[in-house]
């Protein structure tokens, strides 16, 4: 299956959440970007960009890459994924807040354990999926607190009280909480944890490995970065940054990237097109 989604960010939301993380001014983007105050304003709230903008000198002023920026104003999107490759993997998008999130699910083919990360708002859909497929849901692996990550949660321990809970949270009780070198096993799969800080102080990014037929490793990032853009950071922008250089690109290139808003993408699209990363 082929899977596209549109994207969490437009250029709009882009210019709007650097200039909160780098303090710029709309007057001072305007000027970088040599448009008038109107028509930057109406940039950033229609993504449209206007003609002779100075795309280069706006996105150096903004810390980001103006290029990158431009294409994705030029329409942009990250390859369609065929998430066949990983035939025990499913992704859950659920509304509510006037937003979509995503959840994920995925199992060992032979034992039909299953591991769910983050809910979304509706259990429904995935309790269904745990139905349909004969699954034994063990673990509950949740990449931050943010209330639409976590929403469906009670719904969910409702039907499965005994599953495990995984949790980067301080404020988790200690038998939720993460340690660097926890290693859970799923059957023959393999579900590792590296802190993605930065867009919330509790972000984790879980890596899922070993999987059939060597299919790539599978990271469910949270909102750590999303194709073509990042979860909102202010002023932990460097530590947003950082964590996901040293943590998410220092995985293979083909690693699936899982993010918790928007569609999937990999490490090299990301690499070589996400405009905050210059």
């Amino acid at each position: 299956m082929l899977c596209c989604v549109t994207l969490e960010d437009t250029i709009g939301d882009i210019l709007r959440k650097a200039r909160a993380s780098t303090q710029v001014t709309p007057e001072a983007a305007a000027k970088a970007a040599g448009l008038g105050l109107a028509a930057y304003t109406s940039l950033e709230e229609t993504a449209t960009l206007p003609a002779g903008t100075d795309v280069a000198a706006l996105g150096k002023l903004l810390t980001i890459d103006g290029a990158r920026l431009e294409r994705q104003a030029k329409g942009w999107r990250p390859a369609p994924v065929d998430t066949s490759v990983w035939c025990e993997f499913r992704m859950v998008t659920s509304e509510g807040d006037g937003m979509t999130v995503n959840a994920y699910l995925v199992w060992d083919e032979v034992t039909r354990e299953a591991a769910l990360f983050d809910t979304g708002f509706a259990a429904a859909p995935i309790l269904a999926l745990i139905e349909e497929n004969q699954l034994v849901l063990k673990h509950i692996f949740l990449t931050h607190s943010h209330a639409d990550h976590i929403a469906a949660l009670g719904d969910i321990r409702a039907k499965f009280p005994k599953t495990r809970i995984h949790s980067g949270s301080k404020a988790a009780p200690v038998d939720q909480r993460l340690r660097g070198n926890d290693c859970i096993t799923l059957g023959s799969l393999r579900v590792t944890n590296r802190d993605t800080p930065g867009h919330a102080e509790d972000g984790v990014t879980f890596v899922v490995g070993n999987w059939p037929s060597d299919a790539p490793f599978v990271a469910i990032v949270g909102d750590a970065i999303y194709a073509g853009s990042i979860g909102g950071a202010r002023e932990l922008l460097a530590l947003a940054r950082s964590k996901v250089r040293e943590q998410i690109f220092t995985l293979p290139g083909d690693t699936l990237i899982c993010p918790g808003h928007g569609p999937l993408t990999t490490v090299a699209q990301e690499k070589s097109d996400n405009p905050w990363f210059p």
